[in-house]
């Protein structure tokens, strides 16, 4: 009889590194740029802009734990150095490349490219990214929480001082900071333990009107932006521009994360964190502060955000998984076998804070994840 022969194995075609969140939000772009909301609409559309930013800020409160923050802060070496990272080093380059406007960086998305620069790092992909590199991930969920946490205060007094005037920012920002989104988060950190269950609970749910409230500020800033004529005001070879810029300065905080926190004597699993935590912004925090900040002109302001979002999500990803494959397998320690608190597909760009309310003991516990496809 003849012999039977195993089927040809079909290789499975990769997944593109593109983020389907990222797709969703040029999907909204897109809409916005086709149908914008027009006079009463718009008025619609920025009030329950104005309600879904409070929202999110009042989630990222209820859902951020401040007990396990406050545990964290035995590694407060580690948490020192990936906030000098966010909060001083990506500013400095930022202001550095004002001497790139207008040979190389177009002076319409400086302001945008400045804020970016200013804004608070991930908490979610920073932890999968450590979680598959085999790093420290209860570090990553707190040095994440951290940065968010001091964003909110930091971001908009750091781009009332360096970009000022020229995009609008003022005292009355500020005050508007304060009132739709210092003020939301302070009331969800006062109401978090009355409502922790019913958001774990409904964890799924809350997490798609998250990204639903991201999505109808994007789609509010962008219809803003038509009626500004954003499209005329950048032409492609200057967005061309702006991503080798960006890819630039991504390079370079990933070099001096790296450097700094080997000369700073840190041991291998927190190196990683420091790498992911410092050198990454969010836009889960950066599309809802620039609404506030910016008003009328957040379209341009979030265009540089949006497009570093996704460079730094595919280049982290590379690097995460060469760190993995020369990852020596232990059976314990920092390094072990981390998990990825709040790392499942599509998550991220939820909330920023969504994973300090899980119990750091459970990042111990699971198995490394998959890449994260949101911020």
């Amino acid at each position: 009889m003849p012999q039977r022969t195993a089927p040809l194995a079909v290789p499975r075609p990769k997944r593109l590194p593109v983020d389907p969140y990222i797709a969703l939000l040029l999907s909204t772009v897109l809409v916005a740029a086709l149908l914008p909301a027009k006079g009463a609409a718009a008025t619609v559309a920025q009030g329950a802009t104005d309600a879904a930013v409070a929202l999110l800020f009042f989630l990222y409160g209820a859902r951020l734990s401040t007990r396990e923050a406050l545990t964290g802060l035995r590694h407060w070496r580690l948490h020192l150095t990936v906030l000098a990272a966010t909060f001083a080093v990506f500013p400095l380059l930022g202001l550095a490349a004002r001497g790139l406007v207008p040979y190389v960086l177009a002076p319409q998305l400086y302001p945008g490219f400045l804020f970016l620069c200013l804004l608070p790092s991930t908490i979610q992909s920073s932890i999968a990214f450590t979680s598959i590199a085999r790093g420290n991930v209860a570090a990553a969920i707190c040095a994440g929480s951290f940065s968010s946490l001091a964003g909110i205060v930091l971001t908009p007094l750091l781009a009332a001082a360096f970009i000022g005037g020229s995009s609008g920012i003022s005292a009355h920002a500020l005050l508007d900071i304060a009132l739709q989104l210092l003020a939301p988060f302070v009331a969800g950190q006062l109401l978090r333990g009355r409502i922790s269950g019913f958001l774990t609970r409904h964890r799924t749910v809350l997490g798609r009107v998250d990204r639903g409230s991201i999505l109808l500020v994007v789609y509010t800033a962008f219809s803003a932006g038509m009626a500004e004529g954003i499209w005329h005001k950048v032409p492609v070879p200057r967005l061309a521009e702006l991503l080798l810029v960006e890819a630039l300065l991504l390079a370079l905080m990933l070099g001096l994360t790296s450097y700094g926190a080997r000369r700073l004597g840190f041991g291998r699993a927190d190196r990683i964190t420091i790498v992911f935590a410092g050198s990454k912004k969010s836009l889960a925090s950066g599309l809802p502060m620039a609404t506030v900040l910016f008003g009328s002109g957040a379209g341009l302001a979030v265009l540089p955000l949006m497009l570093f979002h996704q460079m730094q999500l595919m280049v982290c990803a590379v690097i995460a998984k060469r760190w993995a494959r020369t990852a020596e397998p232990a059976p314990g320690g920092e390094g072990a076998a981390p998990g990825a608190e709040g790392a499942e597909p599509g998550t991220e760009g939820a909330a920023p804070g969504t994973e300090g309310a899980a119990p750091v003991r459970a990042a111990a516990a699971r198995p490394a994840a998959p890449p994260p496809t949101t911020t």
